[in-house]
């Protein structure tokens, strides 16, 4: 339980960067800033988007680190914005490329690797 005087002792994040916990600041202030005004909806939103597009151009290891604090921290609006972020660069992709772009090593068999396409053959299609 937070004591009423944790602004004084601060409030421990013990699975946050400083570095992502700007970032995450940096979000939260332009989501909050951003006027919710009706008769300019369609432009604000578009304006927000924009911007949301340009937050998440950030290297691989940022990106994953943002899921996983917004994760932590229980921000639906970026985990969102961060997980779309990833499904677009896996989009289109194959596994050997998904592999490649995030560094994972196949550790199947060719006969594994085949089973698993013919148990999912509607993927590869």
């Amino acid at each position: 339980m937070i004591e009423d005087d944790c602004a004084d002792n601060g409030i421990p994040l013990p699975n946050v960067t400083s570095k992502i916990l700007s970032k995450v600041i940096e979000y939260y202030k332009k989501h909050v800033e951003t006027p919710k005004l009706d008769e300019h909806a369609t432009t604000v939103d578009d304006e927000l988007k924009a911007w949301d597009a340009d937050f998440v151009k950030v290297n691989q290891a940022t990106l994953f680190d943002l899921i996983l604090d917004a994760n932590y921290l229980n921000i639906k609006s970026l985990l969102d914005l961060t997980c779309q972020t990833v499904a677009y660069t896996i989009k289109g992709k194959t596994p050997e490329e998904i592999r490649k772009t995030f560094n994972i090593k196949n550790d199947l068999t060719p006969e594994q690797e085949d089973e698993v396409r013919r148990e999912n053959q509607w993927a590869f299609e």
